[in-house]
Formats: structure tokens, sequence, C-alpha cells
């Protein structure tokens, strides 16, 4: 793979910041990080005022994350219990994939408000944002209406469970697929700081692939 000069020096200082093993750089590589850091549709430049901080949090997401520890051959069929079961039972993988600034706070984390039970599927903290960070879990694709359910998450995190000397609370939505249009209009009007990212699995074919190469079924009954 032929890489710009100025892409070098990204994954150097991350092999040097988060160990990386050479498996690990491989897979950054294959996944290009670099291209996918910080390109992920959010509303930073209008919910981060601080420069810094804000150009921290676009570093801190990325557009797409691949899962490849996720055994889950029909991601389309499985609800979001199933992924989330998958990502806390391989949680040292998936923070690997996030970054060493993440720890791990739990999941179904429970929060109450107005004695009514609401639960986030990931609840991360940021040491570098010194911030909460809520990941909410989508297997289909992007829709407008998950931007409301988020930025309440996000007020009563902000509100109950946020240490005064934190910044407010950011809130990712990772689902399978989006329309980036969709989720700029969607997020427009809010004051909390969200994005939107993807996931693929190594289940998925690349683009280039299909209709070239059989699928994972095909390639099953092949092999039966």
């Amino acid at each position: 793979m032929l890489l710009p000069i100025f892409c070098f020096d990204f994954y150097i200082q991350k092999t040097a910041s988060e160990f990386w093993s050479l498996s690990t750089l491989k897979n950054h590589l294959n996944n290009q990080t670099f291209q996918k850091t910080g390109s992920l549709p959010n509303n930073f430049l209008k919910t981060i005022t601080n420069d810094e901080a804000r150009q921290k949090a676009l570093q801190s997401f990325k557009d797409e994350y691949l899962l490849d520890f996720i055994n889950i051959e029909d991601s389309d069929e499985k609800d979001e219990r199933v992924l989330e079961s998958e990502i806390v039972q391989n949680i040292k993988k998936f923070l690997m994939s996030l970054g060493s600034d993440f720890a791990f706070i739990g999941n179904q984390y429970r929060l109450i408000v107005e004695d009514e039970e609401y639960f986030l599927d990931l609840l991360f903290f940021n040491r570098r944002l010194q911030c909460l960070v809520v990941f909410e879990l989508k297997t289909g694709k992007f829709k407008p209406e998950y931007m409301g359910k988020m930025n309440f998450y996000l007020s009563a995190l902000d509100e109950y469970v946020k240490q005064p000397h934190e910044q407010p609370s950011i809130g990712i939505i990772l689902c399978k697929e989006k329309k980036n249009k969709i989720v700029e209009f969607s997020f427009r009007d809010f004051n909390k700081a969200m994005g939107v990212s993807t996931y693929k699995t190594s289940h998925v074919l690349p683009a280039a692939y299909k209709g070239v190469l059989p699928d994972v079924e095909t390639l099953k009954k092949l092999m039966d």
C-alpha cells in the first residue's frame, strides 16, 4: 500500500503512543484508519466552542469502525442487544479500535429521570477529552429519530453523572449504514455534541469484490 508522506506521522505517533503491535498496525493500515479519523458526520463545530477541544474530539472518532471480532453472520437480522453482547465479550478489542484514551464504564448503563429508567448501550470515559462518551448501537441504517433520544441521554448524563471538572458528554450513534445529508439535517438544531459512525465486520465483502466473489452463505454451501 502506497501512502502519502503526511500519513506516516499519524501511524508512527499512534504506534508509539498506543503501543500497537505489528499485526495491529497492519489492521489499521488495511482499514485506512488515517483517512477515516475525524471524517464522521458531526455537529462539533457548533457544539464544541473551544478550537483545541474540537480538534481533539474530531481526532478521537472515526467515520467507520472495523469490528472484525464480531461473530454475527447477518447483522441485519440481529437486534442491538446481540451486537452489544458481542462487543462487551470482546471489550478489549473494541477499546483497541477506539484508541487508548477510552476507558469502559459499562453497558446498559442505568439512568433514572423522573422515576423512569433509561439504559445506555455503552458508556465510556475519554481521558484526553475529559468527558463521558456514550455509544448507541443500531444494526440497521441511521434514522433521524435517533438524534432526539441521544440528545436526551446526553442532557441526563450532564445533569446527573458528569463531574463538575469534566467536559460536556459526547454521543456517537454506531449504525450499519448512513446517508450523510440525512445525518446532517437530523442534528443541525441540537446543542449536544453528537456524531454518527458506521461499522463493518469481517463478514462484509468489500464493494470491489461484490459480484465477483460469492457471499458468505454461498461459500459455506460450497464447503459443505
